[in-house]
Order: C-alpha cells, then structure tokens, then sequence
C-alpha cells in the first residue's frame, strides 16, 4: 500500500476533486467523522454542508498557512478489500497519524482497475493549533507497514518485503565499503520501488538507513539540480540519527553505477 499526502490553504478543493468523481459515479463516500451529514435534500454531495463542519477549525486557526490533510491510500492491484475493511484501515491510519479526533471525510475512488481512498482533514485542531507532523512521511510507510501485515495486503514492493529484494539490506556503517552499500540499495530502491514523490523516495532510503538530500547550484555559469545520497547511524537515543558526512555519493555516481550493472 502507498499513501500520497497533500497539504493545502483550503479544504474546498480537495472536496471539490473528489465531489467531481462522486458526480460522474467514479467515487463514493465511504463515511465521515466528526462531520455534518455531507448530501443535501437531494442526497448529493453538498461542498457547503462540508465546509461547515470545518468552518470552526479554520476560524480558530492561528497562523498555519497549509491547513489541509489530504491523503490517498493506494493499495496494491491484487488486493481485494471490502468496504468495511476499507473503512478500518482509514481509521487506523487516521488514529495513528494524529489525526483520530479530527473531522475527516473518506471517499472511495474506483475510477482505475485498483479501488483507493481519499481522506480530506484538517492539520490544525479546535483550539486552531497545528498538528504535530514532524517525520510525516516515514510515519506514513511505517503505519503502511503494519496495515500491510495485519490485513494480510501484498507490500507496496511487488511479491516480497524490502529486505528480501536484493541489494535492499540496511547499510552497516561499521562493516565498512559505505558507499557500494549506498549504491547497491539506491539503485535497488529505483529498480523496484515505485514511489509517488520525492519525500516518499526519501523516506524509504531513510529506513535502510540511507539519507538523500536535494542540491542545486551555479557552476561555470550552468545551473545544476540533482541529489545527494549518504550513510545514517542510528544514535544511543531512541529514534535518533546523525549522518556519516564523509561517506556520500552523488546522484550521477548512481547513475553511472546503474549504466554498468
């Protein structure tokens, strides 16, 4: 399962995305929460009824620009879930990243070959103080995990888990060889791991104990963009990491790397 997270200004155009499939019959509602009753007198979707059971959230709020949670959860082709089942992962997913309380909507889209879900919530409580969302996307994977194995769902890596891909071990810092380490799961991760954005990319290397940052620059007039990958060492606190500086490797090393494999 892969989950893709927005943020906006607004919850009017994540609801007016999924208000628009719900119209052409490529979507439902699932259920709500903490919500007024989401149809009007004619039972469709009502955009305003919606908005009303955020309104008091967004007028408390203090100065949080991207008020918005919206996520998809995308879970493999193979897996076949029922609307119950549908609704229990939405639920656990909310509750586990924070968001249990909040008012939240679920639509489920079946526009494509593979059902999904949409959840539109607000990042901001009713006291109109942000939620905290430090490390968001590597919660996300982790709680995906989980879900994973407790609905018997194939892993978002096609037929096996991470560390039974090849080259997908974490890097051990101490057994030395770092950077053919980095370069055989960066290149692992790109064969067979098809992510939706660069955080969530990131956020997969970070749990094989590899970091990635973005660079840009001017050289000899010419600008450049690419990354940076380097080696994690876990901390003596808890959930603690600090990076091997010494030990990186620029994106086109891994490019190069990949040409010769």
């Amino acid at each position: 399962m892969v989950a893709n997270i927005r943020s906006g200004s607004s919850p009017g155009g994540a609801l007016y995305y999924n208000k628009e499939k719900v119209d052409k019959d490529e979507a439902e509602v699932l259920f709500w929460q903490k919500m007024l009753e989401p149809y009007d007198k004619r039972g469709r979707l009502d955009i305003d009824a919606c908005m009303d059971s955020f309104r008091p959230y967004l007028e408390a709020n203090r100065r949080t620009t991207n008020t918005v949670f919206h996520a998809s959860l995308n879970p493999s082709p193979e897996d076949r879930l029922t609307d119950e089942q549908l609704r229990d992962i939405a639920c656990e997913y909310m509750e586990r990243m924070g968001y249990g309380e909040q008012p939240y909507i679920v639509f489920k889209h079946k526009d494509i070959s593979r059902e999904h879900i949409h959840i539109v919530s607000l990042r901001i409580d009713e006291q109109g103080r942000k939620l905290p969302h430090d490390f968001e996307a590597r919660r996300s994977m982790e709680i995906l995990r989980d879900l994973e194995r407790k609905y018997g769902l194939h892993p978002s890596v096609k037929g096996q888990e991470l560390t039974d891909k090849e080259g997908l071990r974490k890097v051990n810092y101490p057994e030395g060889n770092v950077k053919q380490q980095i370069s055989s799961v960066a290149r692992s991760c790109l064969r067979n791991y098809k992510c939706s954005s660069y955080g969530e990319f990131r956020t997969l290397l970070e749990l094989l104990n590899v970091s990635v940052e973005e660079r840009t620059g001017t050289v000899d007039g010419r600008d450049y963009a690419g990354v940076i990958y380097g080696a994690m060492t876990r901390g003596t606190s808890f959930g603690s990491c600090s990076r091997r500086r010494t030990s990186t490797l620029s994106s086109a090393s891994i490019r190069s790397a990949e040409s010769m494999a």
